[in-house]
């Protein structure tokens, strides 16, 4: 092979080594520098699902700032010199403040460190990593963005359920419906999506499912609708409930599902039928 077409072409070389993660030696990515913040995204769950930019990234980290949805699984590739910081950013439980997380990871890069930040499923989607790398560049701190399996895809597609499908759906609608119907003016037009998007994949929205539903029925939306609420998505723990739009809130009561939970509305649930291939069949 000549130099140019191994430059065009990763070499990947798995060693391993007496622990049980293999040393991974890939050619092509890049070397972390001191004093930078990476901000990456550890997937929905399953450690297969890690792109090797973030393993890369956790193999060279000297701090790594985590949430709470990254696995022991994930931070067991971290090397055993780094230090892990936990920022916790689980609803209703115990946490850091943003405002904390983005000044511990300024003050750790200004200290020459090679700073991790580590997510669950993608940082840019609902995840606040753009607010992040925002508050590096008002401190003149060199980053890199390293985008993760957002759950609403990979998550959905351990369940069998396609985000799209050629002969279901052309468009869907990713949204976070934390705030839905909490008494302040409304962030999303419920209605607006409830007409326009024949698939509807909602975040963070398991204790407001009831209000969720009522909006989107109100809007249009058939009561009879397939819904599918799909918890610890690409992990042992996957368990997936589908049912009728109406009943998408007793759905999750009666099967004791509890966050971290994707919510999936449209056809395409129906195909979990036939498709679902990982954990337990849908209930």
């Amino acid at each position: 092979m000549s130099a140019d077409d191994k430059k065009q072409q990763d070499i990947i070389r798995l060693t391993l080594s007496d622990s049980v993660v293999p040393d991974i030696h890939i050619d092509g990515l890049p070397e972390f520098e001191a004093g930078w913040v990476w901000l990456a995204g550890a997937g929905p769950g399953d450690p297969g699902l890690l792109t090797l930019h973030a393993v890369n990234a956790l193999k060279q980290a000297d701090k790594v700032v985590y949430d709470a949805l990254v696995s022991e699984d994930i931070l067991s590739l971290v090397r055993p010199e780094a230090e892990l910081f936990y920022a916790g950013k689980r609803g209703g439980k115990p946490s850091w403040n943003q405002q904390d997380i983005t000044d511990k990871l300024i003050e750790l890069a200004k200290q020459g460190h090679r700073v991790l930040r580590l997510k669950g499923g993608d940082p840019f989607i609902f995840g606040r990593g753009g607010e992040e790398a925002q508050a590096l560049v008002a401190a003149d701190i060199s980053f890199r963005m390293i985008p993760g399996i957002s759950a609403g895809v990979g998550g959905l597609g351990y369940a069998g359920i396609p985000a799209t499908h050629r002969d279901v759906n052309h468009a869907v609608t990713f949204v976070t419906g934390h705030l839905a119907g909490k008494g302040e003016a409304e962030l999303l037009d419920w209605a607006s999506i409830a007409k326009a998007s024949p698939v509807i994949v909602i975040y963070m929205a398991m204790s407001r499912l009831a209000v969720i539903a009522d909006l989107l029925m109100q809007a249009g939306r058939s009561a009879d609708e397939p819904v599918a609420i799909v918890t610890h998505a690409t992990t042992p723990r996957q368990r997936i409930a589908t049912g009728r739009l109406a009943d998408a809130a007793q759905l999750a009561a009666d099967n004791g599902l509890e966050p971290p939970s994707i919510i999936v509305i449209g056809a395409v649930v129906d195909l979990a039928e036939t498709l679902h291939w990982f954990g337990d069949k849908p209930v």
